[in-house]
């Protein structure tokens, strides 16, 4: 399990971790004291690792860690282990000195539970009652003197949205105001002492409540050595101990001391009804799927009518930039690769970023208004016969803007089962890179035309290729359900959040944070590949390269003025075709005929295979090379002019461009997704067979899909 941090920091400083429920803005806390940007999110899985960062306050230093959000002290998935080994000290990165619990002020009795946890365990703790606004939204009185007189340990209330009370917690954690006490349950009432004891003596530990904690998950928590594991199994068997059974009699006794306190704490006013009517609207079984599929269409459609200025703008710039570099420069290797190789390349996946920023800005806004996680409740009864769980929709709906945090999301998912059939499927949803694709070929054989009056015919084919992405999803799901074979149970426990309006501002971060990690991540990869693009495009075997050229300038010398530039188009064409990338094409084109794709888009194929936007580099680059570098055509206007000079058809018909976006549409090919999938899954075995059946999927269906339509 791999542990993120951002801040590396070599001196020891007073370390205080932030803990809560999941959604009770821990992170929003986090990123008010140390003046990071990390995701907030509105339902689980936001934070899947520990974030770390460092708060400087009246000249001096903390460090600050964000851990994932968890119910309790035991921990069902691999962010809750996470929290669980950073508390009970066994992370390589050590107990931290202090704790600050953050509780949803409208959620008191869930949150007590960990916070009494915790304070069984021995820490320095303190209480955040977050959320105060929304308590007081909701007629709830706490009063937080009583809770501090019951439990002894120091608590705020805070707004940390509004940034109330996020300085009374900087001066909380300067004046180390925090407290440890004694026990708030005695787990002794639970599990006989003679157990507990053998354990803190062989470990060495003061608090009793960690011995049990030791003791409940010790011989399934790998970070465990073995033999310390065997010996706790050989303990519990010795004395014939049901662990489990103490776990429910635990959380028995539990909750029944936290409801004593919240009897006595929090006063309520008639509930306000409002929200509930609006849950019966958005979660209804019917009218409920609709407006989701009505919010996705409207999403795809604003991405294809709002960005097209932005876009010809991009666009222009690009072209008026090669024409500008081409004048400024004497003709040459270098004017060939600035203006061919470079420019073209570059500008092929930038003026995308339109509708990439669109794309991550709506699913922000979905996520911080509180209506994703109605959208998990609403899709747990669909994803259950495919075997996956409600809370898949978060990988994937996160795999819509990328797969690689949609894969890491996939750790919230308890379930061994549930969760590699999650992660297996999450790369099939159509990411924010395939949409350069998409955008291409669409504009080249979908007419931009409106039905209805209002719906625009672009955007449904675009709409149809993530509902293709999601018939993949659940085609594979259900494959891997009936293959897989695993004995646990699952559940679903979602919370519904507070509808709250979005926070413009995060969204405006999340929109250019998402879009400048795809333009430099993506931009490495494209200018290394335009460039080699260019070499071998560029340089061919020198015999035959001299040849063609020498034919050539025979060919000028014998034609009239008016031939001259399709001489020179031609020879274009021979120079390209004999060029070292041009073998390569000629070498796979057997292999891709059958889908409709010629040795052009061979090279395309073979060079997305690292990173798919890369396809729309390498085609700008390969179709720019012995084109007039002056002339404003487009990459899509470029690509309608190809010509199969064996059938003297266009190049990219609708056949060869379906074909190409459904190829697109399950194929693979992302290596950073692979990388991220070998982690999360601890090994290659997935990996490869991911990487195997994606790519069998994609040829089968763009072979029936050219097939049908040609």
């Amino acid at each position: 399990m791999s542990e993120s941090t951002t801040i590396p920091h070599p001196t020891k400083y007073p370390k205080i971790a932030i803990i809560g429920n999941p959604n009770v803005g821990k992170s929003t806390i986090f990123n008010q004291l140390t003046g990071l940007k990390q995701k907030i999110g509105n339902y689980p899985g936001v934070t899947v690792d520990k974030k770390v960062g460092w708060m400087d306050f009246s000249g001096h230093k903390y460090e600050i860690i964000d851990l994932p959000g968890t119910y309790s002290l035991y921990p069902n998935s691999e962010d809750e282990i996470i929290a669980h080994r950073v508390l009970n000290n066994l992370s390589q990165h050590g107990q931290p000195d202090f704790v600050l619990m953050v509780i949803d002020s409208c959620q008191l009795s869930r949150g007590l539970f960990l916070a009494t946890q915790l304070i069984d365990m021995g820490l320095n703790l303190a209480l955040v009652l977050n959320m105060a606004d929304i308590a007081k939204r909701k007629n709830l009185s706490i009063k937080t003197f009583e809770i501090f007189k019951t439990l002894n340990v120091p608590i705020l209330s805070t707004d940390a949205r509004g940034e109330k009370g996020i300085d009374q917690i900087r001066d909380l954690i300067h004046q180390q105001n925090f407290s440890k006490q004694n026990t708030f349950l005695d787990i002794e009432e639970v599990v006989p002492a003679d157990i507990l004891n053998q354990v803190k003596e062989k470990f060495n530990l003061k608090s009793t409540y960690q011995a049990y904690q030791l003791l409940r998950f010790g011989t399934k928590d790998k970070a465990i050595p073995a033999a310390d594991s065997a010996w706790l199994s050989q303990l519990v068997a010795s004395h014939n101990f049901d662990m489990e059974a103490a776990q429910l009699e635990e959380t028995s006794l539990r909750y029944q001391k936290i409801n004593e306190i919240v009897e006595k704490t929090v006063v309520k006013s008639p509930t306000q009804k409002q929200e509930a009517g609006i849950d019966k609207i958005l979660l209804h079984p019917v009218f409920g799927y609709f407006i989701f599929g009505a919010i996705l269409l409207l999403i795809f459609q604003a991405i294809f009518a709002w960005a097209s200025v932005p876009m010809d703008l991009i666009d222009g710039f690009f072209a008026d930039l090669a024409g500008w570099v081409s004048n400024a420069l004497l003709e040459g290797p270098l004017s060939s690769l600035i203006t061919e190789g470079i420019i073209p390349g570059i500008g092929g996946v930038v003026i995308f970023i339109p509708q990439i920023a669109m794309l991550f800005g709506f699913l922000a806004i979905l996520e911080d208004t509180g209506y994703m996680s109605r959208v998990v409740f609403l899709m747990d009864r669909w994803m259950r016969p495919f075997g996956l769980h409600g809370k898949s929709i978060v990988p994937l709906v996160s795999g819509v803007a990328c797969a690689i945090p949609g894969v890491m999301a996939a750790r919230n998912i308890g379930n061994w089962k549930e969760k590699i059939i999650t992660i297996m499927v999450t790369p099939l949803m159509s990411c924010s890179a395939r949409l350069p694709v998409y955008v291409i070929l669409i504009g080249l054989v979908v007419p931009s035309e409106t039905v209805l009056g209002f719906i625009n015919l672009q955007a449904v084919a675009l709409l149809g290729l993530y509902i293709l992405g999601v018939v993949g999803v659940l085609f594979t799901a259900i494959i891997l359900k009936k293959i897989l074979k695993s004995d646990e149970k699952s559940f679903l426990m979602v919370e519904l959040p507070t509808y709250r309006a979005p926070r413009w501002l995060d969204v405006l971060l999340t929109m250019y944070n998402k879009s400048k990690t795809f333009v430099l991540e993506a931009g490495k990869v494209i200018l290394a590949i335009s460039v080699i693009l260019w070499v071998l495009a560029s340089y061919g075997p020198p015999e035959r390269m001299d040849q063609i050229r020498a034919e050539s300038v025979v060919k000028l010398e014998q034609a009239s003025p008016e031939q001259i530039a399709e001489v020179e188009n031609e020879t274009a064409s021979l120079l390209l075709e004999n060029s070292f990338i041009g073998i390569m094409g000629r070498a796979i084109e057997p292999v891709i005929k059958p889908l409709g794709y010629d040795w052009k888009i061979g090279i395309a194929l073979i060079t997305s295979f690292a990173a798919r936007e890369v396809f729309v580099s390498t085609i700008a680059t390969i179709y720019s090379i012995g084109s007039d570098t002056e002339d404003e055509l487009t990459i899509r206007e470029k690509l309608n002019q190809q010509v199969n000079p064996e059938t003297g058809e266009k190049v990219y018909t609708t056949a060869t461009a379906f074909s190409l976006m459904v190829f697109y549409a399950f194929a693979m090919q992302c290596m950073s997704t692979l990388a991220v999938v070998y982690r999360e899954t601890k090994g290659w075995k997935w990996p490869l067979i991911q990487t195997a059946y994606m790519t069998v999927l994609a040829y089968v269906s763009a072979f029936i899909v050219y097939q049908i339509l040609s």
